[in-house]
C-alpha cells in the first residue's frame, strides 16, 4: 500500500514526475525495497519548489482538502516523497480510488 496511518495522520508516498505534458495520476510504482508509491505527473519544472507546490495543489483538489493540510514530510528535493495528510476515512477512501485511476 502506498500510504499508511502513523501518529494520527496519513503518510502518502508519491513518486513525482515533473515537467510532464499533463498533470495526473499514472498508477503505482514499486521501488527496489518493495515500497509502493503513487505515481503523479505535474507540468511544473523541478526548480524553486514549483513542482512540489503543483503536487500539493493537485492533491488538495483531488482529496477536497485545503492546501494547508498537506505538507511534505520527507524527500522535498527527491523524486520519491512522503506527504502528511489529515487522518480521515474520506481521505483514505479517496486515496484508494485514486490508485485505480492510473
Amino acid at each position: 500500500m502506498f500510504f499508511e496511518e502513523r501518529g494520527g495522520a496519513i503518510i502518502l508516498r508519491v513518486r513525482l514526475t515533473p515537467n510532464s505534458s499533463s498533470c495526473g495520476i499514472r498508477g503505482i510504482f514499486v521501488d527496489a525495497d518493495g515500497l509502493e508509491y503513487l505515481k503523479i505527473n505535474v507540468v511544473a519544472v523541478p526548480e524553486k519548489g514549483k513542482a512540489n507546490r503543483e503536487l500539493i495543489k493537485f492533491l488538495a483538489g483531488r482529496l477536497k482538502l485545503p492546501k494547508s493540510e498537506i505538507r511534505i514530510a520527507g524527500g522535498e528535493t527527491d523524486r520519491c516523497k512522503k506527504l502528511q495528510l489529515p487522518l480521515s476515512e474520506n481521505v483514505r477512501q479517496t486515496l484508494l480510488q485514486l490508485s485505480e485511476e492510473g
